[in-house]
């Protein structure tokens, strides 16, 4: 595993609760409205990937980077007969299967501790998504190409936008922290997408990311 997986695993895992905790509306009243407000594209992203993906149900999903698997369990909630959800925080991949099982959907979801590209998928998925994944890679192509690879319908991934007011902020806050964190222009995400080998794709800006779906192979 490379440096800069561990130190993304170190950071992971401390925040794995605190991340889980935006999604599920677990921290206060106050705390809730202001992730509403300035986490809005979080919760759009969500609907975006979600309504993306479907159709739901006899289809297989691959989950990369699925944090604490709230789009994971989604899908299995709306259908899916099979979800994977790697990640490489420990953390993260407990919360994913006390979700699982929370929500009833245990035995169709599997969780597994690994990055892309060290990954071996004993089938293809229908579909491979990658949200909240691409504001942490410095080298986004390797990763893309392989997510083509494994799904055989459609890709559905994020990257946070360059000229926002927040990027850098967050920057700041985030490399103050030990993480570091990128940024993309739509010019770079429609360059990414074809070096990639996709046959096409679409970009939508949703709030402060570009929400993307990438189809078939070149």
């Amino acid at each position: 595993m490379n440096q800069e997986i561990v130190a993304q695993e170190d950071y992971w895992n401390k925040q794995a609760s605190d991340f889980h905790r935006i999604y599920s509306h677990e921290k206060s009243g106050v705390s809730n409205l202001l992730d509403r407000v300035f986490r809005k594209d979080m919760f759009e992203r969500f609907i975006f990937t979600i309504q993306h993906s479907a159709p739901y149900e006899g289809r297989s999903y691959l989950d990369v980077g699925c944090g604490s698997g709230i789009y994971s369990v989604e899908l299995a909630k709306k259908g899916a007969n099979r979800v994977v959800g790697i990640d490489i925080a420990e953390h993260m991949l407990q919360l994913c299967r006390d979700l699982a099982l929370k929500e009833g959907v245990g035995s169709r979801c599997t969780f597994a501790h690994s990055d892309l590209l060290n990954y071996v998928p004993e089938n293809r998925f229908d579909v491979c998504i990658g949200i909240g994944l691409f504001d942490y890679i410095h080298d986004p192509l390797p990763v893309l190409k392989k997510m083509r690879e494994v799904a055989s319908d459609k890709v559905i991934v994020a990257f946070p936008r360059f000229w926002t007011w927040r990027a850098p902020i967050r920057k700041a806050r985030l490399s103050l922290r030990g993480c570091d964190v990128y940024f993309y222009t739509r010019k770079r995400v429609e360059s990414l997408m074809k070096e990639a080998g996709f046959a096409k794709s679409s970009v939508r800006t949703v709030g402060k990311l570009f929400c993307v779906v990438g189809y078939g192979s070149r």
